[in-house]
């Protein structure tokens, strides 16, 4: 993972708050302008002024009032449109990952240590993702070892138990038990050496 994308995620957020707010601004300004600016004003006065003369009707008294709704309407149309395609990105980008990591981590915590995350981007969603594949390797290195030490220790005491059932034991027999705890007693130095890089939750006891 490059340095230059550690923070590429909060510029994602960033970014997408960015479009939002630009595009408010835009329709804020141009309502703004159209609202403040004196052509507005001239026109409604002089359509008043035909109006009280008896020049035009009703509707064509109101027509800047439309006019004026009606990109209003669209100005909001606009800002509704940015926030849909902003809100696809952030499923798309974020949710979508977010989801996939919390369904394997489920299918992971189950005991279904197969899955692993696959996710295509370059932020901290595929950091978190790697840190949970090097958790469920890890977690089956320990469980891998777990099980050859207890098929150790299995062979260890059958292969005890049929020769102290001997009579007679050779040099042969003792010289195969002692191979035979040399290697239990490695795979139990090996197992206590992956024990002791962990560090374990522990309550602190009162006085």
């Amino acid at each position: 993972m490059k340095s230059s994308s550690i923070y590429s995620l909060q510029r994602t957020m960033i970014i997408y708050l960015l479009l939002i707010g630009f595009a408010s601004l835009l329709v804020g300004v141009e309502f703004l302008a159209e609202t403040q600016g004196a052509k507005l004003k001239e026109e409604l006065l002089s359509s008043f002024e035909q109006y009280s003369k008896k020049k035009i009707s009703a509707d064509t008294l109101f027509q800047p009032i439309d006019r004026l709704r009606s990109k209003a309407i669209l100005m909001i149309v606009v800002v509704l449109f940015v926030m849909i395609i902003v809100l696809m990105m952030f499923i798309k980008n974020i949710t979508e990952p977010l989801q996939h990591m919390i369904e394997t981590a489920q299918k992971i915590s189950k005991g279904d240590l197969s899955q692993t995350i696959e996710i295509k981007s370059n932020d901290e969603l595929t950091k978190l993702g790697n840190v949970i594949n090097e958790m469920s390797s890890n977690l089956q290195e320990i469980i891998l070892l777990s099980k050859n030490l207890c098929q150790s220790g299995d062979d260890f005491f059958t292969q005890t138990s049929s020769i102290l059932s001997k009579s007679i034991i050779g040099p042969c027999e003792i010289e195969s038990l002692n191979i035979q705890l040399n290697n239990f007693n490695s795979e139990f130095k090996m197992m206590g050496n992956v024990v002791d890089y962990f560090n374990f939750y522990s309550l602190e006891k009162k006085s």
